[in-house]
């Protein structure tokens, strides 16, 4: 049957194939990290590599560029028209790469994730050192091919696959507001923080309770477990695919809040993908927007809501009900360690004031590693530096708890990093335009009640997948584009009063 618009309908039919070819690769890659027994890694490394290949010859097929300029000289409506804007974005992403250097990308990964899970308890930086360089050489040849294809740097053309329209110099400028005031106000936290009483919890931590306790909580903030599920990894993530979201986190018998506030950081991730505009599933307008606004949503929950008191309420009968009655799960007391600053080792478990030094040395590190300015060699000497400086933490010879303690740069998601401190600054904002628009937000937290926050964030977020571009969304939600005063002015609220 003809239809109004035929070559927009082909290409919708062919992404939505896309899609479901792209769904099976998320699900192996999940299994890959939580499931897969060791010595399948080979097989499914060379396994992923060429669904990779295969997932690539289709978002780079020779008829998809006649009919995407075809569709642009059709009738589309303004949705329509917003699903062609990503559809071409991403194929112009998609033919910049080669088919075997995706293949060499894959399997580079592949290898270098498996061996790090091993090599970091192991403080083994010399064994992980080859793999990844391997992977970095990989990286810099994509950077270079999408930047010779997009006009921009190596690092900014990768930055834009996560974050669209980012750049190093727009990254600089909001981080450079950042680190005027960011060491002077961890200071002033931490000596008032050092006049506080707060009682530690008391473990061991049973870790099935932990895993129960982690469950009971995602029921609380409303992720949809006939829709996903929440398994273990060596570093926690969010995978999978709107219809079957998975989620991880890692348990240690002496900490549960480690569990506990990684899996509320990856319910928001999950609450996001389960909530993206499903009539149009399968079409690239339907997906995340960027990854800056993943993160704006995982940290809305782990940071937004976790360090309100109303959650602590919320969340102290249930401890008590996991592992006993302690004086550390009293609802002040159990704000005061989810508030608590103290700079650390391991950005997984950083305070929100802490967490943006973490970023920005990273964001630092990356970008002269895909410019060629520094070689893996140089990196625990730069990490060693920048944590000193921005923290003042010794890690030298550390590499567990130093330059070894992410994933990222083993899986060559270089360019990602920037994201999660754009993130907590969209969080800041969006709760700033939430108590305008909801003036008694906290008095309802307070009493427990979650929805208004989530209905909120799923009429202005959830449900608007990538219609609008990030500064349009955040214009129409905000008032106004990504403004780090929100956050500086959070941060100020929450800790200093």
């Amino acid at each position: 049957m003809q239809t109004a618009n035929p070559q927009y309908d082909s290409l919708t039919r062919r992404f939505t194939r896309i899609h479901r070819f792209g769904h099976l690769l998320n699900i192996a890659q999940w299994d890959q990290q939580a499931n897969m027994p060791p010595r399948g890694n080979e097989a499914r490394a060379e396994a992923l590599a060429e669904m990779s290949a295969l997932v690539h010859r289709l978002r780079t097929d020779a008829g998809l560029g006649a009919e995407l300029a075809a569709a642009e000289a059709e009738a589309l409506d303004d949705a329509q028209r917003a699903n062609l804007r990503e559809m071409r974005r991403q194929w112009d992403g998609a033919t910049a790469l080669p088919e075997a250097l995706v293949e060499r990308r894959s399997l580079a990964t592949s290898r270098c994730e498996h061996a790090w899970r091993s090599q970091r308890p192991a403080n083994d930086w010399a064994g992980f050192l080859p793999n990844l360089k391997e992977v970095l050489a990989v990286s810099r040849e994509c950077g270079q091919r999408l930047a010779d294809r997009s006009g921009l740097t190596p690092y900014d053309a990768l930055m834009d696959q996560y974050e669209p329209g980012m750049t190093t110099a727009k990254v600089r400028q909001v981080f450079g507001e950042v680190r005027r005031w960011l060491p002077d106000l961890i200071r002033r936290v931490v000596d008032k923080q050092a006049r506080e009483v707060v009682l530690p919890p008391h473990g061991p931590f049973d870790l099935a309770a932990q895993r129960a306790l982690c469950e009971r909580v995602m029921h609380l903030l409303q992720f949809d477990f006939s829709a996903g599920r929440l398994d273990v990894s060596a570093h926690p993530f969010s995978g999978g695919v709107p219809e079957d979201v998975r989620l991880t986190t890692r348990f240690r018998e002496d900490d549960f809040l480690q569990s506990l506030m990684g899996t509320v950081h990856e319910t928001g991730h999950g609450r996001y993908e389960q909530n993206l505009p499903r009539d149009l599933l399968g079409q690239p307008v339907a997906e995340a927007r960027s990854m800056a606004l993943h993160e704006s949503q995982s940290l809305s929950f782990e940071m937004q809501l976790g360090g309100h008191p109303g959650f602590a309420r919320l969340l102290s009968p249930l401890l008590v009900e996991a592992f006993g009655d302690q004086a550390a799960f009293m609802p002040g007391n159990l704000n005061r360690l989810l508030t608590r600053v103290t700079p650390g080792f391991i950005r997984v478990d950083a305070d929100e004031v802490t967490y943006p030094a973490h970023v920005m040395m990273r964001f630092d590190i990356e970008r002269a590693l895909i410019e060629g300015e520094v070689e893996a060699e140089d990196i625990p000497a730069l990490w060693d530096a920048a944590m000193m400086e921005l923290l003042g933490i010794d890690t030298r010879g550390n590499y567990t708890d130093g330059p070894m303690q992410d994933v990222h740069w083993a899986e060559g998601l270089f360019g990602y990093f920037p994201c999660y401190s754009l993130g907590a600054m969209y969080a800041a904002q969006w709760f700033a335009a939430m108590r305008r628009a909801i003036p008694d937000l906290d008095v309802r937290i307070n009493d427990g009640e979650l929805g208004v926050m989530f209905d909120w964030l799923a009429e202005h977020i959830w449900r608007q997948g990538s219609r609008w571009t990030t500064d349009e969304l955040s214009a129409r939600v905000s008032g106004e584009a990504l403004n780090p005063a929100h956050f500086r002015a959070h941060l100020e609220r929450r800790y200093l009063g």
